[in-house]
């Protein structure tokens, strides 16, 4: 039965992260059809990931006060619901429209998943060794996505991207309805006056990125000291702050906004690079990223095993390192450079980010008590996918490939003394 859960949760997940991904190298072919400028290409990807991660805080307390399995269902039936107008959208505005309905779906199942293996994993170390493996899948699905978005653009077309989903959506209804258990809710009352804040300061701050427009950035500040005046003041928070007190936990979700505003940033200016400026097809482009998934698969089972033994210092810290110095090998490459020239850089930050995100989620994971997995969750990934919708939207808006890797890089560094100093001892 545990076995059975971890792949029906597991295949939820996949499919909600790789929609944060699959879509980039489709965005060009996808631009051309629909008469979409960059700005309008940004929003199909924040769109998605705004609303994704504004809503994983408080979908992870409807997960612990209703029932992680009944929720779970209900995100994945919208997310497919959602993915089938995608498919069908018949322009921008539209598919933008069933891009929001699709992260508010994604948003419902990541947390219930996480919630779901736990309660089925009740032992440590088996623990972290499923959520070492649930972690896995994430990384592989995000950086499979890009592979996976050139094939189909470059076949099919680009509205494959979205209609894949569908059979694997219907599969994932199925095996959690047959094969997972139930989850004790935990009662309570939902926070709206945070909920509000929360997507008020996020989708400001990503509006403000793309468009330039500093009043919006303000706005996101204000937004953010509102969040923090209202929990500190309900009697029942949607985000308890002394949950931060845990070094673990805030360390664990930091690292997790930064690695995803460089490898979801860097991500979507590579992608238009290699068909805008190098002038590869969506299928080259997405073969150029193959080295990118090809070692995310391989390290990702390799951060579980050192997790298991050494905690999850050590491989968050290794990750870093690596993640920042494969992004900075970006700078060696231009628009006439051999293909080659990609590879090593690729494979590098690929390991970076595979090393350390399944370490991340076991550091906030095994730091949250356990009646609030699902909270834990939502914070980690509304981290996650916050750091993804600011990657996107700051360093697409930089101008360049170098550019943008060095600020992707940068990221990277930063979290090495966040990690480092709370884990210092077993690292």
């Amino acid at each position: 039965m545990r076995a059975m859960t971890l792949l029906a949760v597991s295949l939820g997940y996949f499919m909600v992260i790789l929609d944060t991904t699959v879509v980039n190298v489709a965005l060009a072919t996808l631009g051309r059809s629909l008469h979409a400028g960059t700005d309008s290409l940004q929003w199909v990807v924040d769109g998605y990931a705004v609303v994704f991660a504004a809503l994983l805080i408080s979908m992870g307390t409807v997960g612990d006060r209703l029932g992680a399995r009944r929720v779970l269902l209900a995100g994945l039936a919208l997310f497919t619901v959602a993915s089938a107008a995608c498919g069908v959208a018949p322009g921008i505005g539209v598919l933008i429209g069933a891009r929001v309905v699709q992260g508010v779906g994604a948003a419902i199942v990541v947390p219930a998943s996480l919630s779901l293996l736990r309660a089925a994993y009740p032992d440590a170390s088996a623990r972290a060794r499923a959520v070492g493996a649930w972690g896995a899948i994430a990384g592989v699905a995000a950086a499979s996505g890009p592979v996976l978005g050139g094939l189909l653009a470059g076949g099919p077309g680009w509205r494959a991207v979205f209609f894949v989903n569908v059979p694997v959506g219907l599969a994932a209804i199925w095996l959690v309805v047959r094969r997972t258990p139930s989850a004790r809710p935990r009662p309570g009352r939902l926070d709206v006056g945070a909920q509000v804040a929360a997507v008020v300061g996020l989708g400001a701050l990503t509006y403000g990125l793309i468009e330039h427009e500093p009043a919006a950035v303000a706005l996101a500040a204000a937004a953010l000291a509102a969040f923090v005046f209202v929990e500190r003041r309900v009697a029942d928070p949607m985000l308890p702050l002394g949950m931060f007190r845990a070094a673990g936990f805030t360390a664990g979700s930091l690292v997790g906004l930064l690695i995803n505003l460089g490898f979801y940033g860097q991500l979507f200016v590579l992608s238009l690079w290699l068909q805008r400026v190098r002038g590869d097809s969506a299928l080259e482009a997405g073969l150029a990223l193959l080295p990118l998934a090809g070692m995310v698969s391989v390290a990702s089972l390799v951060s579980g095993r050192i997790m298991s033994r050494t905690g999850a210092g050590a491989p968050m810290l290794a990750g870093l390192a690596l993640g920042a110095a494969g992004w900075l090998g970006l700078l060696a490459t231009a628009p006439r450079s051999a293909g080659a020239l990609l590879v090593v850089p690729l494979l590098a930050a690929g390991a970076g980010m595979a090393l350390t995100m399944p370490a991340a989620t076991a550091a906030v994971v095994e730091a949250a008590p356990a009646e609030r997995a699902g909270l834990a969750s939502g914070v980690l990934n509304a981290a996650r996918q916050a750091g993804g919708a600011i990657g996107a939207a700051a360093l697409g808006s930089l101008g360049g490939l170098h550019a943008a890797a060095i600020a992707a890089a940068a990221a990277f560094l930063v979290g090495l003394p966040i990690v480092y100093v709370p884990y210092r001892s077993r690292a």
